[in-house]
């Protein structure tokens, strides 16, 4: 276990603990402070205190961190539908239900397992949970994902995403018919206070999204649309779409339990259709595009046949 102290100065004065710490230990992320603190493993003078906790002058500040739990990922010969592969990236079509990476209770059957089954390496950035992944998206989310193998390509990959330079256009068939032929939400979100399960929009402790949107195609009580990120928050599509009262068919989570098509669906008709990057060893655009799976194509098939 490594133990670390600081004293507060008045430089440090009225600022938050998890603030400062997350500044000054550079190897955890604020959400990794705040569990520490969560767990009692932060003390101020020999108290336990709360994240928000307002340091004084001569405040003595004491982190435990405990020594990393030693866990293995087994990589597993699952199938993977590979858009693009060379020595600094993996570009691959992620099927609606994979979850992308390991998580406690949840070690079998991901994205990383079959990567690791397929690569012999992996950027090790983001630890042993998540080799390679510079960003997700949800498990009932399917398309195009980029994945790092080294920690170059990583680093570069990660500022393009935190620029909002990586274009990504998304397809999804939303409840409700939209009017307007083009739009825009420019709405915060953050953690549900009220369902830490959920995302929302709201103005405290959240962070920017934008979310444009085109109509691609309108039906009888729903609407196929193309929407592109300007900010890739959790869950933004789907929150931004229920906030404006156009839910995202099938979603469990930000969408009604019944639908007016009465279909069986395993999740939201949400899958990211296009996915550009600048190749972090080329400085070349790339771009992949990603086929709609075949449930999402016969909803539309559907759709259109009711339509005529």
């Amino acid at each position: 276990m490594e133990i670390v102290k600081f004293l507060a100065t008045d430089l440090e004065q009225g600022r938050r603990l998890d603030h400062y710490l997350a500044e000054n230990i550079a190897d955890l992320s604020r959400s990794r402070i705040q569990s520490l603190i969560a767990e009692g493993q932060v003390k101020v003078n020999e108290q336990i205190v709360k994240a928000n906790y307002k340091l004084r002058v001569g405040d003595h500040i004491t982190l435990k961190i405990p020594d990393p739990q030693i866990l293995k990922v087994v990589p597993e010969n699952i199938p993977l539908d590979i858009l693009y592969e060379d020595d600094d990236v993996v570009v691959v079509n992620k099927s609606q239900g994979m979850v992308v990476h390991p998580a406690p209770g949840n070690y079998s059957g991901t994205l990383v397992n079959a990567l690791l089954y397929h690569c012999k390496n992996l950027s090790g950035i983001n630890g042993i949970l998540r080799p390679g992944i510079v960003h997700r998206i949800d498990k009932d989310t399917s398309g195009v994902l980029v994945v790092a193998k080294n920690d170059s390509a990583h680093q570069n990959l990660a500022v393009q995403i935190k620029d909002h330079t990586v274009r990504r256009i998304y397809l999804a068939i939303v409840h409700g018919v939209i009017k307007e032929q083009t739009g825009m939400i420019d709405a915060p979100i953050g953690r549900d206070p009220a369902d830490r399960k959920k995302i929302t929009v709201i103005s405290r402790n959240s962070k920017d999204a934008i979310t444009t949107y085109e109509v691609l195609e309108r039906f009888a009580d729903f609407t196929f649309l193309q929407l592109k990120l300007k900010t890739g928050r959790t869950h933004q599509i789907r929150v931004h779409m229920s906030y404006v009262k156009h839910p995202v068919l099938g979603d469990p989570l930000y969408g009604p339990q019944q639908n007016k098509l009465k279909v069986s669906l395993k999740g939201q008709a949400l899958h990211a259709a296009k996915l550009g990057f600048i190749h972090p060893s080329t400085n070349e655009y790339m771009e992949f595009s990603a086929p709609l799976p075949v449930y999402f194509a016969d909803i539309l098939t559907r759709l259109r046949e009711e339509k005529n």
